[in-house]
């Protein structure tokens, strides 16, 4: 296994929030795989969904895992909600280093992105029963893919990543990690 961490869990559920703080306490470079594509393709990911679908986005996804394969060590990698949906990508998580999904909630989703317009997969009506549908179909997907879970909706940021990082050097034997102070 790589000395990475990979995020993986459903929009909202703090991936980007949380990978950046745990990154700045183990002194690992944060890399967060929507944004990397936004800026491969030059597009935000709402445009790549509206002008070139889902499936183009998700190719997009398992090109990028592919390329951090080869390359990535010591990073705190924040991934797309989806990105585990399609199997090779989560073969490719679990090579990439050690997978936490962060769990969460409908009605914290919901509280979480009322008004963040940005989400492709959200946008239109009915955004709540979007989410519990889509929950339902990826949470075994998520904890199939994950080496450990950690159920978010009630947990400050430092909580999350103190037991992350707790978990990470039980699972991998590495007692050397370092943190930073913050």
């Amino acid at each position: 296994m790589k000395k990475n961490i990979v995020l993986i869990g459903f929009m909202g559920s703090g991936k980007s929030t949380v990978g950046k703080v745990l990154a700045k306490q183990l002194a690992y470079l944060f890399l967060d795989t929507d944004r990397e594509i936004e800026e491969k393709e030059h597009k935000t990911i709402n445009k790549i969904f509206e002008e070139e679908g889902e499936h183009y986005f998700r190719k997009c996804e398992t090109e990028l895992l592919k390329n951090l394969e080869i390359s990535s060590e010591n990073c705190i990698i924040s991934t797309g909600g989806g990105m585990p949906l399609m199997e090779q990508n989560g073969e490719i998580l679990s090579k990439l280093g050690f997978v936490v999904y962060l769990s969460v909630q409908k009605d914290t989703v919901i509280k979480r992105l009322k008004y963040d317009m940005t989400r492709p997969l959200l946008a239109g009506d009915h955004a709540e029963e979007k989410v519990a549908k889509l929950l339902e179909f990826r949470k075994p997907i998520y904890e199939y893919t994950a080496h450990m879970m950690i159920e978010t909706d009630h947990k400050t940021i430092d909580e999350i990543v103190e037991e992350i990082i707790r978990n990470y050097k039980i699972m991998t034997g590495d007692s050397g990690i370092v943190q930073k102070n913050s």
